[in-house]
């Protein structure tokens, strides 16, 4: 990407984009590179459930565990105008400080292959994860100059090795915000308690989170460069596909659950869910449900919102989801 002024189409793609999210069209099939895989149930059993020669059940820590993003001041890049703290790479993130007065100022990441993520930023180190994996990334700091019209502020082109590769996953960021004093980690704590494994964490964290009721009108109504509070949503119980994700993402990273927030189509319709990465497992693409015989896929937002006969026909083996964008 050249320096310079920043067309108003390359640099609001990603947020028009959410703008038309949690659509409620008719969904159609679409494709996607990562397919659920079923999990047998009867595979599970023995490390779930205790044999009847077991002295106790083994229930799993839920202690909150709240991991905090540092701009460690290690490997810095900076001018007059922003900071971008590359100190912790290896764990799959980026701290970015604007420093200027600017009231509209955009973060873009770009990766070596053109996958490019774009931000607002606000002032103070912000948390963004590197969603691509390991290698070349442009990061790019750009100023409004007017209407549409942007100019570059910082760009500093990174290489990056990630050594943690639930890094990203675990800790908070613009879209998955939380921290220890947080009310969806306290909820999180309390949905936990007595659970025997991550398993029983998510699927109890999943039914929690289907019961928020979807808001049409947020969904009509939602502005470019909306990010969730997770809080004020539990507070009000209701929110749209973003929010269900974020809420969910923040409460499984809050019991060290590594979780992706995923936003791309859900068949034809613009729309976020997460996966969850499970120990002896690996990720589980799109949030879950267990039918009786196997976990198969499940996002919360349509879960809440459809009747099982329609959820279970759109929904199938996974292919109806495409992902675009990881955070």
């Amino acid at each position: 990407m050249k320096t310079g002024n920043l067309s108003a189409v390359t640099l609001f793609a990603v947020c028009v984009l959410m703008l038309a999210g949690c659509t409620k069209q008719s969904p159609t099939l679409g494709n996607t590179s990562e397919i659920t895989e079923k999990i047998n149930w009867e595979t599970l059993v023995d490390e779930r459930v205790p044999t009847a020669a077991a002295d106790a059940v083994s229930i799993r820590d839920n202690t909150p565990i709240c991991l905090v993003p540092e701009a460690s001041g290690v490997t810095v890049y900076s001018n007059e105008l922003a900071s971008i703290d590359a100190s912790n790479v290896s764990e799959g993130y980026i701290m970015v400080n604007y420093k200027g007065f600017n009231p509209k100022v955009k973060l873009q990441i770009t990766k070596d292959d053109g996958t490019t993520y774009t931000y607002n930023l606000h002032g103070g180190y912000e948390t963004f994860p590197l969603s691509e994996g390991s290698g070349k990334y442009k990061i790019a700091v750009y100023e409004n100059i007017t209407g549409n019209q942007y100019a570059t502020a910082m760009s500093q082109d990174i290489d990056v090795n990630i050594t943690n590769e639930y890094g990203a996953y675990l800790y908070p960021n613009q879209y998955v915000y939380f921290n220890s004093s947080s009310e969806v980690v306290k909820r999180a704590c309390t949905l936990a308690e007595n659970c025997t494994n991550d398993l029983d964490v998510v699927a109890k964290i999943y039914n929690f989170t289907t019961t928020i009721v979807y808001d049409q009108v947020k969904a009509d109504t939602v502005e470019s460069g909306y990010t969730p509070n997770v809080d004020a949503i539990l507070e009000s119980g209701t929110g749209i596909c973003l929010d269900y994700a974020a809420v969910m993402a923040s409460m499984l990273r809050s019991q060290n659950i590594p979780t992706r927030l995923e936003v791309g189509y859900a068949g034809n319709a613009y729309h976020a869910w997460i996966s969850t990465y499970i120990t002896d497992i690996g990720w589980i693409n799109g949030i879950i449900e267990f039918n009786g015989t196997s976990w198969t896929l499940m996002d919360p937002t349509f879960a809440a919102n459809s009747s099982e006969a329609i959820l279970r026909d759109f929904i199938g083996d996974g292919s109806n989801y495409t992902t675009k964008y990881i955070y």
